[in-house]
C-alpha cells in the first residue's frame, strides 16, 4: 500500500466503501465517480483476488489531481479576472499546482482524472487550461457549500461542460451591440442635455442593460409571463427606458417639469418613479414587466417586491412558481451592509413567504458613495449573505458582456429548475462620483485615474467586434450616430410636453377604486351581516373534524366559542373571526402574518389547531365553504422590516383582499418604520400608489413597563394627512368585525392602523351581541347610551382601553352628569360626528380629552391642533421621554391622579 501513502487512511476507507458499493451496482455512485473506477480499476488494488484488476503506478498523482480539481471549484473564484479596473486582492495559497504536490514534469502525463470535469483522460496541462477556463476568466463561481448533491452536480455539468461560456451567433452579437448601444448612448445624451443635473446614472455598468433584456427573454422561454424589478435609485432611468420601454420625450421631461397634470400632491423625482408595461419578446411572447417605485432607502424595495410576487403567484397563476419572478437589483455596499437584505433572504424558502426563486444582480461598483470597499465590509465578497440559504453566486467581469449573458442564462435556468435564488455579482465601476456634481477624485483619486481612461463596455464590445469580423468599426460608429439622432427627435418631442404625467403604477388593478384623497370619511359603509350566514360561518369556526385528534385543552376552546354563540356574548377574538369568515365567504381572500399571528401573542386568536401527535395544522377558516376565497395565516420569522414590507407588497397586488401584518407588540414596529415612512403614510402623495395594508398594533397602558405599553400612537398622526390612511382605536368586537370589513367594502384603498387590545381580549366588558353584527357599519365616534342628556355637565372624550376603566368607575361612582364618549377613529379625525355630540349634550361646561399615553405622545399632541377649538381640557400622564413606568404600583397611582382629575371640576396634576 505504500504507493498510497500521499492518500490518507481515511479517505482510502471511504474509496474503499465507495468502490464496493460501485462494484454491487454501478448506478448507486456519482457518475463521476464511475468514470473514475472504470478508468482504474482499482480492484487489484483493493481487492487482489479479482486477476481482472489492474493496478497503476500514478494512483496519489490522480488523487492530487482530484484535489487539484475541488481547489479550483472551491477557491476558483479567487483568482479571477473579473475586475475591469483594478487588481483584485492576492490570497494564498493558490491554485498552482504545485500546492497539490504536482510537479512541472507531470504536464505532459495523460491522467484519468480528466474524467472527473468531462473530458475523459488528459494531460494535466489540459486538465489545469479547462479548469482555468472554466473557473478563473470573467466568471467565478461560488456553489461549493451547497448541500444538495443533484444542485451540485446540476452546477457542476452546465459549468465545466461549457467552461462558464457560450459561442454566440454573429446575430446574436450583434443583438447585444444594440442594448449597450441602448444604455451607452442614453447616458451620454442625457449628460449632454442636461449637464450637472442629478440622474444617478448607470456609466460603467452598462452591461446591466443586455443582462436584463437576457432575464426577461430567456425566462419568458423557460414559461415566466411576469417579472416585478426592485431597484434602487443607480441606473433606474436607464432601465425605465430601454427595458420597461418608458417614452424617451417623458424622462427628458421629468429633468425640466414645473407641475403635475394629475391629482399627485407633492410627486418626486424622476429616478425613484415606478413604471409599468406588457413587452413583447424577440420569439412574440408577451412579459409583464413592473418596476416598483422606490425611496432613497437602499434595498427597502427587496421585500415590497417579493411580497408582490408572491401575491401574483397565489391569486394569479395558481401557486405556479414559475410564472412569475422577482428581480432585484443591488448596489455592493448595500446589499453587504443593510439589514434588511438579510431578512428578506431569510424569507426566500418559508412557505408563507417563498416566491420560487429571485434573481440577484449586484451593480459592484466598488464604492459607496465614497466609502471603498475594504472600509465597507468585513466579508470577502458583497453578496456573501447568499451564503445564508446557501445559494450560488457567480461574480463576472461588467466589461464582458458575453460572459455575463451566459451567466443569466444559467441562472435563469437554475431558478426555473431549482427554485431558488442565484446571485449576480456585476463587477464594475461608476464613472462619476455619487451623482453627476459628485467629485470622486477627493476620495478615490487612483481608482478614478484608472476610471477616466478606460473605454465604456459599448466600446470594449465593438472592438471585440470588429476584431472577430462581426461589426467593423464603420457599421458600430453609424449605429451610435443613428440612436443620437434618435433621442435628439425625442428631445425635440419632450420640448412639446406643457405637464408632467405620473403613470399610475397598478392601472389596472386600481382602475375601480376612488382617490382616497376624494373619500368622505362620515359616510357610512353598510358592513352588516345577516344572521343566518353569522352563525353558519360561527359553526365552521367551532367544528372540529371527528376523525381528527387535538390537544384536550383545543376541545375548551371551541366548547367556549360555542357557548358564545349560544349565550349571545361574543369576545375579541370571535368577532375578528368572524369578520375573517364572513369575508372569504363573499369572495375576498385575507392573509394574515406577523409573529405568533396563528395562536396570536396573547393566545386569543386560535386560528389553527395542531393535530396531535403530527406537525400538521386544521384551519377552520379554510373550511367555511365550498366556494370560498382562500384564507392564509402565517407566523413569521422574528422580523419587523422585511415582513411588513413583504405584506405591503402583497396587499398592492391585491386590492380585492384583507391583507394584515400584526406585530407581536405594538412597540416592535420601529423596527419597521422605513417601511411606515417611506410607503404606508407618504406613497400616494409621492407615486400616487393606494395600499389597504392592515396594521395590528397591539397598544395599552397596563402596568408592564416602557416596551411593550405604547404602539406610537402619536407618530401615526404625525403622518396623517390628506387622508392617507386610516388610525383606529377599536373598542368593541362588533366594531373591530366592522372595521376590517370596511376596509374591504370601501370604495378606496389606504393603509389601515389598528391600535388592538391586550387585557380588553378577555375583558368581561368587552362583548357584543350578534345583532351587533347585522346591521350598520363602523361607529367612528361611540356615544355614551348610558348618560343623561339632560343632566350632562361633563363630556369626557377618550379611546381605548382607558375608556373601560371610566366607564366603571363612572358606574361605581353614579355619576349620571358625565357622558363619556369614545373616538374609535383617530384619523381621519371624525369631526362632524364629534361636533354632533356637543350639540347633543349643549349643557357641558367641561369637555376633556382624556388618554392613557403621557401627555407628549398619543393623541393629544395631534387633537390640541385639530380640535383647539373645542377647548379641550387635556389629562394625561405627566410628559416623558419613556412611553410608561416600570412598577405596577407606579402605574396604578398614575391611572388613579388621572382618574380623580377627569371627574373632578378642578384641575389636578397628575
Amino acid at each position: 500500500m505504500d504507493k498510497f501513502s500521499s492518500v490518507g487512511n481515511q479517505e482510502l476507507k471511504a474509496i474503499e466503501d465507495l468502490y464496493q458499493s460501485y462494484l454491487e451496482n454501478p448506478e448507486s455512485v456519482d457518475q463521476s465517480w464511475q468514470q473514475f473506477f472504470a478508468g482504474f480499476e482499482l480492484a487489484s488494488t483493493f481487492y487482489p483476488e479479482k486477476p481482472s484488476a489492474v493496478k497503476l503506478d500514478n494512483i496519489d498523482k490522480e488523487f492530487a489531481i482530484l484535489n487539484l480539481i475541488h481547489g479550483y471549484r472551491q477557491r476558483g473564484h479567487l483568482f479571477t479576472k473579473t475586475n475591469p479596473v483594478r487588481a483584485r486582492r492576492t490570497y494564498t495559497p493558490t491554485l498552482a499546482i504545485e500546492t497539490f504536490g504536482l510537479e512541472a514534469k507531470d504536464l505532459e502525463t495523460t491522467f484519468q482524472a480528466g474524467s472527473e470535469i468531462g473530458i475523459g483522460p488528459a494531460k494535466l496541462k489540459d486538465i489545469v487550461a479547462h479548469l482555468e477556463d472554466t473557473y478563473c476568466r470573467s466568471v467565478g463561481v461560488e456553489y461549493m457549500y451547497m448541500r444538495h448533491p443533484e444542485v451540485l452536480q446540476w452546477l457542476r455539468r452546465r459549468m465545466e461542460s461549457t467552461k462558464n461560456s457560450e459561442a454566440f451567433s454573429d446575430e446574436k452579437r450583434k443583438y447585444f451591440f444594440y442594448h449597450l448601444k441602448l444604455a451607452v448612448g442614453f447616458e451620454n445624451f442625457i449628460h449632454k442635455k442636461f449637464v450637472g443635473q442629478k440622474r444617478f446614472s448607470l456609466e460603467g455598468a452598462e452591461a446591466m442593460i443586455p443582462a436584463l433584456d437576457a432575464v426577461i427573454e430567456r425566462g419568458a422561454e423557460l414559461g415566466l409571463e411576469e417579472f416585478i424589478i426592485g431597484m434602487a435609485h443607480r441606473g433606474r432611468l436607464n432601465v425605465l427606458a430601454n427595458i420597461l420601454e418608458k417614452p424617451y420625450q417623458n424622462i427628458f421631461k421629468e429633468f425640466v417639469g414645473k407641475e403635475y397634470e394629475d391629482d399627485i400632491s407633492q410627486g418626486d423625482v424622476k429616478y425613484h418613479l415606478g413604471y409599468e408595461n406588457e413587452i413583447m419578446t424577440d420569439f412574440k411572447k408577451k412579459v409583464k414587466l413592473k418596476l416598483l417605485p422606490n425611496p432613497s432607502h437602499l434595498e427597502t424595495v427587496g421585500p415590497i417586491a417579493e411580497g408582490m410576487v408572491r401575491a401574483q403567484i397565489d391569486a394569479a397563476y395558481d401557486g405556479d412558481y414559475k410564472k412569475a419572478a422577482a428581480i432585484i437589483i443591488h448596489g455592493d455596499a448595500a446589499i453587504a451592509a443593510q439589514g434588511v437584505v438579510y431578512e428578506t433572504i431569510q424569507m426566500s424558502q418559508l412557505p408563507g413567504y417563498k416566491t420560487g426563486g429571485t434573481i440577484h444582480l449586484v451593480i459592484n461598483n466598488q464604492v459607496g458613495f465614497t466609502t471603498p470597499y475594504l472600509e465597507a465590509r468585513s466579508s470577502t465578497y458583497c453578496t456573501d449573505v447568499a451564503k445564508v440559504t446557501r445559494s450560488p453566486v457567480f461574480h463576472v467581469n461588467g466589461d464582458d458582456v458575453e460572459a455575463l449573458i451566459y451567466t443569466i442564462k444559467l441562472a435563469m435556468e437554475f431558478r426555473q429548475k431549482f427554485h431558488a435564488d442565484v446571485f449576480i455579482d456585476i463587477l464594475c465601476y461608476r464613472k462619476y462620483g455619487h451623482n453627476e456634481g459628485d467629485e470622486p477624485r477627493f476620495t478615490q483619486p487612483l481608482l478614478y485615474k484608472a476610471i477616466e481612461n478606460h473605454k465604456n463596455p459599448r466600446d470594449i464590445y465593438a472592438d471585440k467586434l470588429n476584431a472577430l469580423g462581426v461589426m467593423s468599426y464603420d457599421e458600430s460608429k453609424a449605429e451610435v450616430m443613428a440612436f443620437d439622432k434618435f433621442l435628439e427627435g425625442k428631445y425635440t418631442e419632450s420640448e412639446k410636453i406643457e405637464k408632467l404625467k405620473i403613470r399610475k403604477f397598478l392601472l389596472k388593478e386600481y382602475e375601480n377604486y376612488e382617490m382616497p384623497s376624494k373619500v368622505i370619511f362620515n359616510k357610512l359603509v353598510e358592513t352588516g351581516v345577516k344572521k343566518e350566514t353569522l352563525l353558519m360561518v360561527a359553526d365552521k369556526l367551532t367544528h372540529l373534524p371527528a376523525d381528527l385528534p387535538f390537544f384536550k385543552k383545543v376541545d375548551r376552546i371551541i366548547s367556549d366559542r360555542k357557548m358564545m354563540i349560544h349565550d349571545d356574548k361574543l369576545d375579541w377574538a370571535m368577532g375578528e373571526l368572524l369578520a375573517y369568515g364572513t369575508l372569504v365567504n363573499e369572495g375576498h381572500a385575507v392573509r394574515l402574518s406577523g409573529q405568533d399571528s396563528e395562536r396570536g401573542t396573547f393566545a386569543h386568536r386560535h386560528a389553527a389547531f395542531v393535530i396531535e401527535g403530527t406537525e400538521e395544522k386544521y384551519y377552520p377558516l379554510k373550511h367555511v365553504s365550498d366556494k370560498q376565497a382562500p384564507f392564509s395565516v402565517y407566523n413569521s420569522l422574528l422580523s419587523e422590516y422585511g415582513v411588513l414590507g413583504f405584506e405591503y407588497g402583497y396587499s398592492l397586488s391585491q386590492p380585492n383582499s384583507l391583507i394584515i401584518w400584526e406585530a407581536q407588540f405594538g412597540d416592535f414596529l420601529n423596527v419597521a418604520q422605513v417601511i411606515v415612512d417611506q410607503y404606508i403614510s407618504s406613497a400616494f402623495e409621492k407615486w400616487g400608489v393606494m395600499n389597504g395594508l392592515v396594521l395590528m398594533l397591539p397598544h395599552g397602558f397596563e402596568g408592564q413597563g416602557p416596551e411593550h405599553s405604547s404602539a406610537r400612537i402619536e407618530r401615526f398622526l404625525q403622518l396623517a394627512a390628506n387622508n392617507n390612511m386610516q388610525v383606529a382605536i377599536p373598542t368593541t368586537p362588533a366594531n373591530l368585525f366592522h372595521l376590517l370589513r370596511r376596509q374591504v367594502k370601501m370604495n378606496t384603498r389606504l393603509p389601515l392602523v389598528i391600535f388592538t387590545p391586550k387585557s380588553l381580549l378577555r375583558h368581561p366588558m368587552v362583548q357584543s351581541q350578534l345583532d351587533d353584527f347585522t346591521s350598520g357599519g363602523f361607529l367612528e365616534v361611540i356615544d355614551d347610551n348610558k348618560a343623561e342628556v339632560a343632566l350632562v355637565e361633563k363630556v369626557v372624550f377618550t379611546s381605548g382601553r382607558l375608556y373601560y376603566d371610566l366607564a366603571k368607575y363612572k358606574l361605581e361612582q353614579g355619576l349620571a352628569e358625565v357622558a363619556i364618549v369614545r373616538l374609535e377613529q383617530l384619523y381621519p379625525v371624525p369631526k362632524e360626528a364629534i361636533n354632533d355630540i356637543l350639540k347633543k349634550y349643549n349643557k357641558a361646561e367641561d369637555v376633556v380629552w382624556a388618554q392613557d399615553e403621557p401627555e407628549n405622545m398619543g393623541a393629544w399632541p395631534f387633537f390640541s391642533k385639530k380640535l383647539n377649538d373645542l377647548n379641550l381640557r387635556m389629562v394625561a400622564r405627566p410628559e416623558s421621554a419613556s412611553p410608561a413606568v416600570g412598577l405596577m404600583e407606579k402605574h396604578r397611582q398614575g391611572l388613579e391622579k388621572m382618574i380623580e382629575s377627569i371627574f373632578s371640576k378642578k384641575e389636578i396634576t397628575v
